[in-house]
């Protein structure tokens, strides 16, 4: 059996935590894994891999990469790592930067995520895939929660584990509970290749001020990411007005 690169036992544990705790993966799932060359979608393969070879849970992998460039992109460092780990691996080449040029869009990352989601699940689907695994870890679910409270006045943020009713798939988050720091740490640590960023437009300035926010506090609180997190995971209605 091939077997995945030495991932870290504190960061496997946090992965195996999260699969655990929202009950991600079950027997004989068919995962789909959303690889976009970067560090989390990378360390999320490892872990799947890694977790496969040791579970008593049969699922089977196949990694899926939606090309926004249209076909320009170099994706063998991609290719290579999911052959030297027996892992299927399918490139989507789809116009993504070609439309949010043409249509000057004002909100290019929210398009941009849109259009990936719809074609990797519609992949996922076409290829008999139960599951869609995507590498959203701690740093994610933290910002989006300040990204609501602060500008949609509500306290939520993306589920670890979903179900989406248009085209029959869960969509399940393992690296929930890593940070990302401690991804990047661990992929340097592995000297895993990987793919510099695809899109050439600036990124959304409001996640972008969240961070800065989200860094400034935790110069003051440097538990601040797993507090949140806490908030999150075990709310309790008596703290509310309603």
């Amino acid at each position: 059996m091939t077997r995945s690169p030495n991932v870290s036992g504190r960061i496997f544990s946090k992965i195996g935590k999260a699969i655990s705790r929202f009950g991600m993966i079950a027997q004989d799932d068919r995962i789909t894994v959303g690889l976009s060359g970067g560090k989390d979608s990378v360390l999320l393969l490892l872990g799947l891999v890694g977790l496969r070879e040791r579970s008593p849970v049969r699922f089977s992998l196949r990694a899926s990469m939606v090309d926004i460039t249209n076909g320009e992109c170099d994706t063998g460092p991609m290719e290579d790592l999911c052959g030297s780990l027996g892992i299927p691996f399918n490139r989507i080449t789809c116009p993504v930067l070609e439309v949010i040029r043409a249509r000057e869009e004002k909100s290019p990352c929210s398009l941009c995520s849109k259009m990936r989601a719809g074609v990797l699940f519609t992949d996922a689907l076409e290829n008999g895939s139960t599951t869609v695994a995507m590498g959203h870890n701690l740093d994610d679910a933290v910002e989006t929660v300040l990204l609501n409270l602060f500008y949609a006045g509500r306290f939520r943020s993306f589920h670890p584990r979903s179900w989406r009713s248009r085209t029959g798939l869960w969509l399940i988050r393992p690296l929930v509970f890593l940070s990302s720091s401690e991804i990047t740490e661990e992929i340097g640590r592995l000297g895993i290749e990987l793919i510099p960023p695809l899109c050439p437009f600036s990124r959304d300035s409001k996640r972008e001020r969240i961070k800065e926010l989200v860094r400034s506090l935790e110069k003051e609180i440097p538990d601040v990411r797993s507090q949140l997190l806490h908030a999150l995971m075990e709310p309790y209605s008596g703290d509310t007005w309603s």
